[in-house]
């Protein structure tokens, strides 16, 4: 292969992206070229994402670009990718995970503000439910756009604060003030960079395969395996986290209603293996445990 074309989106956090699997594909020996395309997700600021009724709202325009041949690779944030790939398109490869933590950025003028007081500004139903479960009160705002357009409509006064995960934060090496917020469990494969390309391209998959991190892998190859599970194609306040501990995973899972009342929670820790989906075998358990109803009634609200 002379070049590789990396297809990605072109907001700036996208570019960074791009640019660090371009780094190590360089690193094996690989001529390479940035192809930016402009989403779908990115041409409608308008709108929550839920409310556009698009699977793949971030990713479909770049695998379009793939499908069509004019890209070789398309690099996501792997929370936006669906679990339901399209023909001949797989994720081939995963970076490290750095910064999967949701994370509370503040106007000036609410610093001094409890959280329960706070109005919110985030279009993520995850974010919302997670938060009114704690601080049913909470009023909310929706908004959309990359980091920096987020960070101007807050100091515009939009809202008190947003929320922001914390890769985002990191990569842009942006000097912020932010607060941790535990109680907002992560979406499944936060702060992973995924590489996607067409199945049948066996050359380059077998080479991506050299830059993928077995860890981040395994972990959020449950994740996503949960969430396919118990979503079933619907957009659902559903949170993930999988992470290995000396051979064992610890896997924590939420699934909540839309107002954060009714929330299934599921933390365990189990020996893992190859050959067992796990993801879906406590996806399972939460829909036998409830979670059958919960989701029908967040797709019947939706």
């Amino acid at each position: 292969m002379n070049k590789i074309r990396i297809g990605t989106r072109n907001s700036p956090l996208a570019l960074w992206q791009a640019h660090e699997v371009e780094s190590k594909l360089q690193g094996l020996g690989f001529k390479t070229e940035i192809v930016p395309i402009v989403s779908s997700g990115d041409k409608n600021l308008d709108q929550p994402l839920y409310a556009l009724g698009i699977t793949g709202v971030f990713t479909k325009d770049l695998d379009i670009a793939l499908l069509n041949n004019e890209i070789d690779i398309a690099v996501h944030s792997l929370k936006d990718v669906p679990t339901q790939l399209p023909e001949n398109i797989q994720i081939s490869a995963v970076l490290e995970r750095d910064f999967p933590e949701d994370v509370l950025v503040r106007n000036n003028d609410a610093e001094p503000l409890d959280l329960e007081v706070l109005k919110i500004a985030t279009s993520s139903l995850r974010r919302r439910a997670f938060w009114l479960k704690e601080f049913p009160e909470t009023e909310f705002t929706d908004i959309r756009g990359n980091v920096q357009t987020r960070l101007k409509k807050l100091g515009d006064g939009i809202a008190d604060a947003t929320i922001f995960s914390l890769a985002g934060i990191k990569r842009m090496d942006l000097d912020i003030n932010y607060e941790q917020i535990p109680f907002l469990l992560q979406a499944p494969s936060q702060g992973v960079v995924a590489i996607a390309c067409l199945s049948d391209n066996a050359e380059l998959n077998e080479s991506l395969k050299s830059i993928s991190h077995k860890e981040t892998e395994i972990c959020v190859t449950i994740e996503r395996e949960f969430l396919k599970t118990l979503e079933g194609g619907c957009t659902a306040p559903i949170g993930a986290k999988a992470e290995m501990l000396d051979g064992q995973v610890r896997f924590q899972g939420r699934l909540c209603s839309l107002d954060g009342k009714n929330c299934i929670e599921t933390d365990e820790i189990f020996d893992w293996n190859d050959s067992e989906n796990f993801g879906e075998k406590i996806a399972l358990k939460v829909l036998e445990n409830g979670g059958r109803e919960l989701m029908e009634e967040i797709r019947k609200s939706l």
